[in-house]
């Protein structure tokens, strides 16, 4: 029973303040005022960290930031900026950033600077993935609304996230588009699945998995299999593994082996144990191979990889408990499991790795996707077209 509260017929309203629609100072930041303001921020992705810039070579980057009259910085971006060929022209891109107050209901007054900004810098387009999540299911939701032809937009959410909603309306008054549908479009994933891990035990860990999570890890522990830390030295012998699961699984990420190599090199430079490889080996074997990433208060699962062979001994389940355990002893608030299609459908083959995720009991969360936005009315142009065609190509 829903209670009714009484209204004053005259309510106090606050004093105006002043400041709060007043447009944000912005400029570029230096990487120690970057690094200092990220150590501050544990949510912040590990693509908005300098190193990614390091790893996306082919990009030229900057960090640029937001701050208040007395100096401190409200927030901050790693902008990536990747030059149209042929021209003296750049599309400016901040993966999963930047790092801002997106509950500010004054959102021109981070937009309008950073705009202006990323168009002096010779941007003709800006694409930015906000943070606030839009939708949440939990795993037995899904389970349970799983069927012939159905997807995730026709299950009533769990929770919708208010933030996320208003901050959508809010950039398609600007001129901002959504990118891509449900599952393409979108450099990052759009719809991810993530475990929470702030407050609980190992043990809670452990009872949320279901059975036949629970049933796989113990196999693999009767079975002998071994989860180990890797070394860069250990990256061929994960590529290899990718190879065979692309194969397998009808997927091609289309990165080399030297790819890996920078990146782990790039973030463990950052600090030491940003990236980290697991291997799972059995009678002296890798069957299994996952990449792991922490920054801040978060941990993700990258990339996984894993042999044809042996499959019964679940040297996949293994890792990912391991995983999931060293998260929560890092002090993780979550572990990301990243990318996850919409299907529920189980007769399509994406459907069996949502499966696998939704037997850790996490839940599956629709990010806010990416926004992309012309500036000084590029949108009708030949470049801007052709630009789009060049990013569907590759």
């Amino acid at each position: 029973m829903c209670a009714l509260l009484a209204t004053p017929a005259h309510p106090q309203r606050p004093a105006p303040d002043p400041d709060r629609n007043r447009e944000l100072e912005f400029r570029s930041l230096s990487a120690a005022e970057y690094r200092a303001f990220l150590s501050r921020n544990r949510n912040a992705s590990f693509l908005q960290y300098p190193s990614w810039a390091g790893v996306k070579d082919l990009w030229r980057s900057e960090s640029v930031g937001w701050h208040h009259p007395d100096g401190e910085i409200a927030g901050a971006g790693l902008v990536l900026y990747r030059q149209f060929p042929g021209t003296r022209k750049y599309f400016a891109y901040l993966p999963e950033g930047p790092v801002a107050d997106w509950s500010d209901p004054y959102l021109d007054r981070w937009l309008t600077p950073l705009l202006r900004h990323l168009r002096a810098a010779g941007a003709f387009a800006v694409r930015i993935g906000p943070s606030p999540a839009y939708r949440r299911w939990d795993a037995a939701a899904l389970k349970a609304a799983a069927g012939p032809g159905r997807q995730l937009s026709d299950v009533l959410a769990t929770e919708v996230d208010p933030v996320g909603s208003a901050l959508a309306d809010r950039l398609r008054t600007r001129g901002w588009r959504r990118c891509g549908g449900e599952d393409d479009g979108d450099a990052q994933p759009r719809h991810v699945f993530r475990v929470p891990l702030a407050g609980r035990s190992v043990e809670d860990l452990w009872a949320g998995l279901n059975q036949e999570w629970r049933r796989n890890v113990r196999k693999a522990e009767k079975s002998g299999v071994r989860t180990v830390l890797g070394t860069a030295a250990d990256l061929p012998e994960f590529h290899r593994l990718l190879g065979i699961t692309e194969e397998r699984d009808g997927f091609r990420l289309g990165r080399s082996a030297a790819y890996f190599e920078q990146q782990y090199a790039v973030l463990n430079a950052e600090a030491p144990g940003r990236m980290r490889l697991y291997l799972a080996v059995h009678e002296g074997e890798v069957l299994a191979a996952h990449t792991m990433i922490t920054a801040g208060g978060r941990v993700w699962y990258q990339t996984g990889a894993s042999a044809d062979h042996r499959r019964e001994v679940r040297p996949s389940n293994a890792l990912q408990w391991r995983m999931m355990r060293d998260a929560h002893a890092l002090g993780a608030d979550e572990y990301d499991m990243r990318g996850v299609p919409s299907t529920l459908d189980p007769a399509e083959r994406p459907f069996g790795l949502l499966r696998w995720k939704l037997g850790t009991g996490g839940h599956v969360v629709e990010t806010l996707g990416e926004w992309e936005i012309p500036l000084d009315g590029y949108a009708n142009t030949a470049l801007y077209k052709a630009f789009q065609a060049y990013l569907a190509r590759r």
